[in-house]
This record gives C-alpha cells, structure tokens and sequence, in this order.
C-alpha cells in the first residue's frame, strides 16, 4: 500500500453497507453498547474536572505550588493529549473492544494508586499514567458506537454520548465537593475502583468486536515521536512561560522545537506507507473546522473553570460542596441541552447549531470576567447556566462533524482527533489563561499593595504573596492585627479578580473565533460506513 493509495482512501466515499444483521442476544447490541460504554467514558470525563475542587485540598495536604496544582490537571490532560491519536490507532488496528477493557481496567488502577501516594510528585506521576490508559479507552467507545449503531440513529448515539461526557465533565465539581468534604480528598480517586470493575463488567458481557477490513497492519512510530514531541514541547513552553518569562530564549527553545516538530511530523506523514494520521483526511473543511472547534471550545471551557473554583472556593469562602452546588446550573443545562441538540442537529445540520452554541459561550464568558468578590450566587448561576447552554451543542454537533466525515477503517483515529483536541484545548486552556492569570497579578499586586499603604515586601515575599493570589488566597502573615489582615484580604482578592477577569475576556475572544469556524462544518458525510455493523 502506497500513502497514495492511504490518502485516497481517506477521501474515498465508502461502499454501500450490507443489511442490519439481526440482533442475537444481548452482545453487540447498540444501546447497551452505549450504555456499557458510557459507564467508562463518564469515568474519565469525570476526573477532567473533579480534581478541580480537590486541588485546594491536594494543595493544602501535600504543601504543593501553583504549578504543582496545574500540573495535577495538565499532567493528566497533556498524557491524554499525546497518546489519543496513538491509542485510536491501536483500537482500529487490534479492536476497539480489547483496547476499551484495557484501558478500563489501566485507568481504575492507576485512580487507586492516586489515592495512596503522599506526596505530590507521585500524584502528578500517576495521573500521568491514569491520562495514558484514559486515552485508550476514548477513541475506543466512538470506535464501538460507529460500528454498533445504523447510520439514521449514530447522530442521538453521539448526542447521548456527548451528554454523558458533559455532564460529567460539568458534575466532577459537585461529586468533588462532596467527597472532599465529607470523606477525603483521596476518595475523589478510590471512587474510580468500583465504577472500572463496573464498566469492565459490562464491556466483557456487551461489547462486541468490531473491525474494518481494510483496518491498518502497521505503526507508524516516527510519527507518534513526532505528534508526541511536538505536544510536549508546546504546553511545557506555556506552562513554564510565567517563570521564566515570555521574552526569555527557553520559552522560545521550546515553542520552536515544537513547531519543528509539527513540520517534520506533517512531512514524514507524506512519506509513510501507512500514517498515524493519513493528512488526506484534513481535505474534508468539515472535519478540519471541527477539529479547531474542539480545541477553542475546550480553551474557553476548561481555561476558565480552573479558575472558578479557587473563585468560589477562596474568595468567596465556600466549602467544596457548596462551590460543587453553584455549579449545578452549569451541569443542568449540559444535561438537558445536550439531547435537545443531538435532535436540532439530525434536523437541522450542526453548522447553525455549533455557532449559536459557541456565541452563547462567548456571552457567558464575557459575563464571568465581570464577576466581582462580593458577586452574588443569583448573578453567578445566570452566566454558568448559560455557559452550559452553549456548549452542549458543541460537544455533540463537533464530535458528529470529526467522526461522521471520516472512512470507517480510520474511525479510532477520528475518535482520537476529536479526544485529542478536546484535551490539548483543556490543557492549553489551563496553561494560557493560568499564563494570563500569572501575568496580571505580577503586574497589578506591586501597585495594589502599595497603594493600600501596607508594609513593604521584599522581592522575595512579594514572588511568595504573587504566587498565592494566584489561587485566591491572601498572604496574611500569623500574626497580623486584624485591620491589616482585612487590608491584605482586600488586595488580593481584587488583584485575583483582575486577572481572572483578564483570563475569562481572552476565554471570550477564543469563543468568538470558535463562532466562525463554526460556519464551516457540516454534516458527516461517511456516517453509513458503519451502519451495518451493528443491530438494531
């Protein structure tokens, strides 16, 4: 086989599918594949977002920095991100079933392990590897939809799917909370122990394997090197920016390897006999538009929830399942809005839908950055509820554009582009606006301290007091007599505000753009591929 010949292939239309075969006994059968699927994919969407209320907690336990805390999240996302492409191919390559129970039973035991480090070094290590088995499963579970489900009931599959993942992202703060609170901030990992055997259970009863047959034979390992540097490189450079600095030669070193990289990755692709990525898959706009769509969604999303819990939780003083709660309009409309989306978009096409959706998010995000200390719960539920509006067209009608625009053989590494765009989103999210954050609060907390008339700090304290602020917290010494606590209080709960203001009007930039590429997109033009795989 050429790349020539693979390329095409990924243009191709595909043949006419054979007739529904008829469903014999419960393995293999589409809704209960979605549903044993969607028990592990609610697993791993659910830890995206549940460690964001166990971080203060995780901070305060274990002594970790700023940058511990973001590398808790972007371990896990960056982990996610370099192997999704990688793990769908595996999927497509040896079958979407046995990759999914791998990673199950990977993911719930890396959770555990979690659960029983002291120390934040092992915690971001195993987090790391808790992203790698997640990234198995993923693409795996599109994969297994695509070949369970007819072509006219793929869209409500992905709806669904696409709704499990949304309210488990948005649910992970209220879970969170309550566990944090009420057991420990270990239990947010242990919970992922009985919900693996669960979906393991399930998956061995259920599911049943599916391959193309023109399915890859081989790796392309020159290109998972490549795909896998050029991500490293890129969020490490975002990450480590605030330290060292965007003008310093590091950043810079970095940001070029990875740009190097994705050149040389994009090359050799072209050379290969079969790519991790066959590029001819990007002539669809649709599915190009679709996969940028993913990542501004994820930027905006995930960027600007990390810094919403220490909002809720150190300035304004709530408990973890009080912040959780605040949150429960958001979660209430991806679940409610998601389904109701899956049916506009079978209707109607995703394009209209997917703008709207990402307008929405962009008035809401416009309308986070004017959140004040002293905000009230009323105000705050009205921009989270409209938050949630707006994506939940975006998680279904984006996933549908990737993975219905590509050949049913590639349908593992479609269902890693999509994972993978949303996971480098939620990991440049977190690394840009926690970049925004650091930025403003170095900038206006030398100012703001001085013109409070507090006691001067040394270079030193003032990196300390900067980094505090950061997360919310104000750097009251012990001893402070209380008017000048209060003062401290004030200065850096405003100073925090300012940056997260800054960070949420960069979030509403990012939506807008999202609008447009939104226009892109349109219905999957390769969804009968699958479509008689399955029973009905």
């Amino acid at each position: 086989m050429t790349s020539q010949t693979t390329v095409d292939k990924a243009d191709r239309a595909p043949e006419p599918p054979p007739a529904p075969a008829a469903a014999k006994g419960l393995r293999g059968h589409p809704w209960l594949t979605l549903f044993s699927v969607a028990i592990g994919v609610m697993m791993v969407a659910l830890d995206g977002t549940i460690v964001a209320i166990a971080n203060p907690a995780i901070q305060k336990d274990l002594g970790a920095t700023f940058s511990d805390v973001q590398w808790i999240t972007n371990g896990y996302f960056l982990a996610l991100a370099v192997s999704l492409i990688t793990a769908g191919k595996l999927g497509d390559r040896f079958g979407h079933r046995q990759t999914y129970l791998i990673g199950v039973v990977g993911f719930a035991a890396a959770s555990g392990a979690i659960g029983l480090s002291d120390t934040i070094g092992l915690v971001v290590a195993f987090r790391v590897l808790q992203g790698l088995f997640g990234a198995l499963l993923m693409p795996a579970a599109l994969g297994l939809l695509r070949a369970s489900f007819p072509a006219e009931k793929l869209n409500m599959a992905i709806g669904i799917w696409g709704m499990v993942i949304g309210a488990s992202t948005a649910g992970g703060p209220i879970l969170g909370g309550l566990l944090v609170e009420h057991v420990s901030w270990q239990s947010v990992f242990f919970i992922n122990v009985p919900v693996g055997a669960l979906a393991l259970g399930l998956g061995l009863f259920i599911l049943k394997d599916h391959r193309a047959e023109n399915a890859p034979r081989s790796f392309d390992i020159p290109g998972i090197a490549l795909l896998s540097a050029a991500m490293f490189c890129l969020v490490w450079a975002l990450i480590k920016a605030p330290k060292w600095g965007w003008g310093d030669g590091m950043t810079w070193t970095f940001i070029a390897a990875s740009v190097l990289s994705f050149v040389l990755f994009a090359v050799w692709e072209t050379k290969v006999e079969e790519p991790l990525i066959p590029l001819g898959l990007f002539r669809s706009v649709a599915l190009s538009a679709g996969v940028v769509l993913m990542v501004l969604m994820a930027i905006a999303f995930m960027g600007g929830l990390f810094f919403v819990t220490f909002y809720l939780q150190n300035v304004h003083g709530m408990s973890p399942v009080e912040s959780g709660l605040h949150l429960l309009p958001l979660t209430g409309m991806m679940i409610v809005g998601s389904p109701l989306a899956a049916a506009m978009i079978t209707k109607a096409g995703p394009r209209i839908p997917l703008a709207v959706g990402m307008a929405i998010t962009a008035i809401a995000m416009y309308g986070m950055s004017t959140l004040e200390a002293g905000t009230s719960s009323g105000l705050m539920a009205v921009w989270f509820a409209l938050l949630g509006l707006g994506l939940a067209p975006v998680m279904v009608g984006a996933t549908e554009v990737i993975v219905g625009n590509a050949p049913m053989e590639l349908s593992g590494v479609a269902g890693g582009l999509q994972q993978a765009a949303m996971q480098v989103g939620g990991s440049l999210g977190t690394a840009v606006l926690g970049a925004v954050m650091a930025s403003k609060v170095d900038s206006d907390l030398p100012g703001n301290w001085a013109d409070a008339k507090l006691p001067p700090l040394s270079s030193a304290d003032l990196d300390k007091a900067a980094e505090a602020v950061q997360v919310g917290v104000a750097p009251v010494p012990p001893k402070a007599p209380p008017s000048v606590a209060e003062q401290i209080t004030s200065v850096a709960h405003d100073t925090f505000m300012s940056g997260m203001g800054m960070a949420c009007l960069v979030a509403t930039g990012v939506a807008v753009v999202a609008v447009f590429i939104a226009f892109l997109t349109k219905r999957g033009e390769n969804a009968e591929a699958g479509a008689g795989m399955g029973h009905i």
